[in-house]
């Protein structure tokens, strides 16, 4: 496994979550929801997400890479239709397939994490990954902050669709070089 390549998509991914998570609040105000509705919404992101990983957990093991991409094309599916979502309960709909999506990212990434390091010689590698993923997190809400001032939120929602196809994109890779 190509720790390397786990970190580039990761931070992709990182990178399209991070540069539109706090647009996504100005999205629901849009739609005439209230904050504590973006609490609800975000519960059933979170609850979808746990529940999952129980029937994911099989997976993990024999398909972390088809996985982990399939979490990424999931989240650019759904970045693709947030524009086009006509009232909260789409919203509520959307957020339990992310949740899915969420869990199916988060398991393989850890499962691909281990298969990347040996025991006793870990620390390197997960501060590699850490410091990549994290600086792009401040990086996406960076640049998201500067490009809304030019684009629309639909736009931004795109735009991290695109990101998340790259995620996939270069997960994917990682099975040629396995």
């Amino acid at each position: 496994m190509n720790v390397r390549l786990l970190i580039r998509s990761q931070s992709l991914a990182t990178l399209a979550a991070g540069m539109i998570y706090p647009y996504y609040l100005l999205f629901l105000k849009n739609l005439g929801s209230t904050y504590s509705a973006y609490g609800l919404a975000f519960a059933i992101f979170t609850i979808s997400s746990a529940a999952s990983s129980f029937w994911l957990n099989k997976l993990v093991d024999r398909s972390s890479v088809n996985l982990m991409a399939g979490g990424s094309l999931g989240m650019m599916a759904a970045m693709l239709v947030f524009p086009w979502i006509p009232s909260y309960g789409y919203v509520l709909l959307i957020q339990a397939f992310m949740g899915i999506c969420n869990a199916m990212q988060k398991m393989s990434e850890r499962g691909l994490l281990a298969d990347g390091t040996e025991h006793g010689s870990r620390g390197e590698t997960l501060g590699n990954y850490h410091f990549w993923t994290s600086v792009s997190s401040g990086f996406a809400v960076l640049i998201g902050g500067y490009i809304i001032d030019w684009l629309t939120i639909d736009v931004l929602f795109y735009v991290s669709a695109a990101i998340y196809g790259g995620s996939a994109w270069v997960t994917l890779r990682m099975r040629e070089t396995s």
